[in-house]
């Protein structure tokens, strides 16, 4: 008898997100963190769109196929309280870095089989 195994999802995860750095760096933003972790949770990248100065709270979402809908769509209010909570966190604790007056926006990178894009100001805060 043969098992089937599901892959491993922090895999998957890992390797779409170091593809979205990736894509993200090409299009002309610098990458400042990945996996930013506290006490309230996380967020995939925060990068600096330098066409803009703008810091971008980004979630990366991947699908194989449009069997549930775009993997953007799985970005619920939710998951976007819980990234708008980090943001501000981050915010607070890099004033040093970025000042009071910093533009931020809330991204996702959209993931869908081998296709990639940004959806720029997915969600407000």
């Amino acid at each position: 008898m043969t098992t089937l195994r599901q892959p491993d999802k922090r895999k998957t995860g890992a390797f779409y997100e170091a593809a979205a750095a990736r894509f993200l760096e090409l299009q002309g933003f610098k990458v400042l963190e990945r996996n930013f972790r506290c006490r309230c949770g996380e967020i995939d990248i925060i990068a600096l769109d330098e066409a803009d100065g703008s810091l971008c709270f980004t979630e990366v979402k991947y699908r194989s196929s449009l069997k549930y809908g775009y993997p953007g769509e799985a970005v619920g209010t939710v998951k976007q309280r819980k990234i708008i909570t980090v943001s501000q966190y981050y915010l607070l604790t890099h004033r040093a870095v970025f000042g009071d007056g910093i533009k931020y926006r809330y991204d996702v990178v959209e993931i869908l089989g081998d296709k990639i894009r940004i959806l720029r100001n997915a969600f407000g805060g």
